[in-house]
C-alpha cells in the first residue's frame, strides 16, 4: 500500500514549481472553476501507470473533502482516499461513516473543537491573518501573512495547542491547529488493515506527515519542505535532496522501485 500526502509531494502549484525551478512537461490535475491549479510532471503521470501494477494507491491530504474531489490524478485507480488529515475516509467515493465514529471517539481526548476554535477566531483577528476557516469541524487553519505575524506568537500558541492536545504546523502561507488524534497515520492503517496490506509506503512534505511516515514501513521525503528544513530522521524514512516537482518525479519513481522488490521473481 502506497500513501502519499498530495500538495508539494506529488502535485505542484505554478508557484511551487517555478519556486525550485523546472522546465519538465507537466500534466495538470486539478482545476478550479476552469482555471488550473495544481500540476504534476508527466513523468511523474506515467510511472502511477507503472505504480498501479504493483500497489494500491491512497492520497493523503489535509485538504478539505472539495478540495480533495477536484484531484484527479492520472493513471491512478483511486479506492481509498484521506482527506482533513485523516478526519474523513473515502472508500468507492464515498465517506466511511465507521471511520467517522471512531474519529468522534478519538477526539473526546483533547480540548474540543468549539472550544479551541473560538479562542483561535479571538487570536486571528489580526491584520497579519487574510482568512480563518475551519474543517469539517475537525480542526482550523488561517491564511496568514508570514512576515507580519507578531515575533513569539508562534511559540506562543503552539505552547497553547499542546496543553489542549492540539499541534500546530506552519505551512507555506496557512498555519494549522490540528487536534493531536487526528492523525493520518491512523486512518493510513485503518486502510492498510481493510487491504491486509503486507507493507505501508508513505511519503509526505510537512510535520502533519511525520505520523504517517513514523507508522510506515518504509517513507520518503522530499528535500523541500516542513520536514527538509526541521532536520527530522528517522531510519526507515529516505530523505531526498531533490526539490519541487522533480521530487514528485523521484518519489513516484522511489514508490516503485520498493513496490518492485516485493513482487516475487518469476
Amino acid at each position: 500500500m502506497v500513501a502519499v500526502d498530495l500538495d508539494n509531494t506529488l502535485i505542484f502549484s505554478s508557484a511551487a514549481i517555478a519556486r525550485h525551478g523546472s522546465d519538465a512537461p507537466v500534466v495538470c490535475v486539478e482545476s478550479k472553476d476552469g482555471v488550473a491549479m495544481s500540476f504534476m510532471s508527466q513523468a511523474s503521470a506515467q510511472t502511477l501507470s507503472e505504480l498501479s501494477r504493483h500497489a494500491t494507491l491512497v492520497p493523503v491530504t489535509t485538504r478539505t473533502p472539495a478540495q480533495l474531489h477536484r484531484v484527479q490524478l492520472p493513471n491512478a485507480k483511486i479506492d481509498y482516499s484521506i482527506a482533513a488529515n485523516g478526519g474523513v475516509l473515502f472508500v468507492d467515493g464515498d465517506v466511511d461513516r465507521a471511520w467517522n465514529a471512531q474519529v468522534s471517539r478519538a477526539l473526546r481526548e483533547v480540548s474540543p473543537f468549539g472550544r479551541v476554535s473560538a479562542q483561535l477566531r479571538v487570536d486571528c483577528s489580526q491584520e497579519w491573518t487574510i482568512n480563518f476557516r475551519v474543517v469539517e469541524e475537525l480542526f482550523c487553519y488561517a491564511v496568514v501573512d508570514r512576515a507580519k505575524i507578531p515575533a513569539g506568537f508562534l511559540t506562543e500558541t503552539t505552547a497553547w495547542a499542546q496543553d489542549n492536545g492540539w499541534s500546530v504546523s506552519l505551512q507555506g502561507r496557512k498555519l494549522y491547529w490540528v487536534p493531536q488524534t487526528l492523525t493520518k497515520a491512523a486512518a493510513v492503517q485503518e486502510v492498510a488493515r481493510r487491504l491486509d496490506a503486507p507493507m505501508i509506503l508513505a511519503a509526505g512534505d510537512s510535520l502533519l506527515d511525520v505520523d504517517m511516515l513514523v507508522a510506515a514501513d518504509r517513507g520518503v521525503h522530499p528535500g523541500h519542505g516542513e520536514i527538509a528544513e526541521s532536520g527530522w530522521r528517522a531510519a526507515h524514512v529516505d530523505a531526498l535532496t531533490v526539490k519541487g516537482i522533480a521530487a514528485g518525479q523521484a518519489i513516484c519513481r522511489w514508490f516503485v522501485e520498493e513496490t518492485q522488490m516485493l513482487v516475487p521473481a518469476r
